[in-house]
Formats: structure tokens, sequence, C-alpha cells
């Protein structure tokens, strides 16, 4: 093999790399969002129960920091906290199954359904694709 097919070869994967980095800090960063809308949600939606409310603010703030910390993690050219993304993606789980037990059926119920479900296949995507980077990474050998 040629050593300018190697370089092309080369280029093109850190080329690739640098996509696939691009996506999942942008993802990272819709995801937080997410976290924000649900904080938000909680002085959106007045009918809310007591425990619906504070799991909103809880929930909700925690998604939006730690989807936020992997952004910026990312922005500074670190990789994607596969743990962080995990755990955000459970949260999102969460927010998927709690309506059902603390709210009635509504707007409020279908707004923490829907943005649970955004955020859990957000942020479990992140961790899927985080652990694959990490898994084909070099080794230094």
């Amino acid at each position: 093999m040629s050593e300018s097919e190697t370089e092309r070869r080369e280029t093109t994967t850190s080329e690739q790399t640098t996509t696939a980095h691009s996506s999942l800090k942008w993802l990272s960063g819709f995801v937080s969002l997410f976290g924000a809308w649900v904080f938000a949600s909680a002085f959106v939606y007045p009918g809310l129960s007591l425990a619906n409310y504070w799991n909103n603010i809880i929930i909700g703030l925690a998604i939006f920091l730690v989807a936020g910390y992997n952004y910026y993690r990312m922005t500074n050219g670190y990789t994607v906290s596969v743990g962080s993304s995990a755990f955000v993606a459970l949260m999102g789980l969460w927010m998927i199954l709690v309506p059902f037990v603390l709210t009635g059926v509504g707007t409020a119920f279908w707004s923490d359904v829907v943005s649970g479900a955004i955020v859990a296949v957000g942020a479990g995507y992140n961790a899927y694709a985080g652990s694959s980077t990490e898994a084909g990474a070099a080794t230094g050998a």
C-alpha cells in the first residue's frame, strides 16, 4: 500500500470520527434542552400534584445538568461520558413511567411521557455510540 493511500484512509477515518463526535455533542445539547423543558413544565402546568411538581423540578434539572455536562465535555474535545449518558437515559425512562402513577391523563401527562421518551432514546443512543467509540479507540500499541 502506498503512503498516500494510507494517509487518505487515516484522514477519512479522522473525518468520520469528527462527524460522529459532533453529532453526539449536538444530541447531548438537544437532550439537555428537553431536561430544561421538563423543569419548566412544572411551572407551565398548574394542575400538577405536589409529587409530580417536585419530580419534574428535580429530574428536569438533573437531566439538564448531566446532559449539559456531556455537551460541555465534548465541546472541549473529550469523548462522550457513557456513564452520564446512561444515567440520563434512565432518568428519561423514569419520566415515561412516573406520569402513570402521579398524574391523570392530560397535557402534563403526555408532555412528561413524550419528553421522557425523547430523553431516553437520545441519551441511550449517546451512551451506545460513546461506548462503541471508546471500544474502537486506539490503544497506543
